[in-house]
């Protein structure tokens, strides 16, 4: 899949100089967390909740500053100022923006809203701003995978997906799992070395099509004396 399949076209945005007033009641009635700043149809920052934690208005503008402070760092304290006394969104809004395109491979999407921590993604085609992928259409797709039904598996294809997939990982012990399966109902037998690895040879069980229940028989392997231990 690619962003074009997810994203948002008809999205809400502001000016530089729209007023953060207005912008407050903008994201209030319209329900989101974030509206992208475009100045003649040109992204040129994204404006959020968490641009207007720190305002004077409520007191959350920061603490007293030092006259060290005030002398070596006189530029950043002069933005500081800016950002939490400021009316327009020129004054508070994150520049500049990271943003994909339509073909973007969501995967990636994903991974920079994981690793920059942030909620949205504005979506830019021939510099332009054309839509908003955000958390939410992802994980509004992940809740339709999760409750798709696929055309079910034999008890056989269950057996045999669950053994592929695990000589497909490199975590996964080689040898010594066996898996019986009746009635989509799995039987899962072997030594393992960890907990971590207990649970993800469950969960490829569990993620199998047409797996109904998942039986737990696996052990731990004392690397020293080479006991078996059982699994609580």
């Amino acid at each position: 899949m690619i962003v074009s399949d997810l994203m948002k076209c008809d999205v809400t945005t502001v000016q530089p100089d729209t007023t953060l007033a207005d912008a407050a009641r903008i994201m209030l009635s319209r329900h989101v967390s974030g509206l992208p700043v475009v100045d003649g149809g040109a992204l040129v920052g994204i404006v959020t909740e968490g641009d207007l934690l720190q305002r004077t208005e409520i007191g959350t503008d920061g603490k007293m500053h030092s006259r060290l402070q005030a002398f070596f760092m006189p530029g950043s304290l002069a933005n500081e100022f800016i950002r939490t006394h400021g009316i327009y969104v020129r004054d508070v809004m994150t520049f500049p923006v990271l943003s994909v395109t339509p073909d973007t491979p969501l995967f990636e999407a994903a991974n920079m809203m994981c690793q920059q921590d942030i909620k949205r993604l504005p979506v830019i085609r021939d510099g332009k701003l054309a839509g908003v992928i955000g958390r939410t259409d992802l994980l509004a797709v992940l809740a339709r995978r999760l409750i798709e039904v696929d055309d079910p598996f034999t008890d056989a294809d269950i057996k045999s997906h669950i053994l592929t997939t695990l000589r497909e990982q490199s975590w996964a012990p080689k040898s010594g799992i066996t898996v019986k399966v009746a009635g989509g109902i799995v039987d899962l037998d072997g030594p393992i070395m960890s907990y971590e690895e207990r649970r993800a040879v469950r969960v490829v069980a569990e993620t199998t099509p047409g797996v109904r229940e998942v039986h737990d028989h696996l052990y731990f392997v004392d690397p020293t004396s080479g006991m078996s231990i059982p699994v609580a």
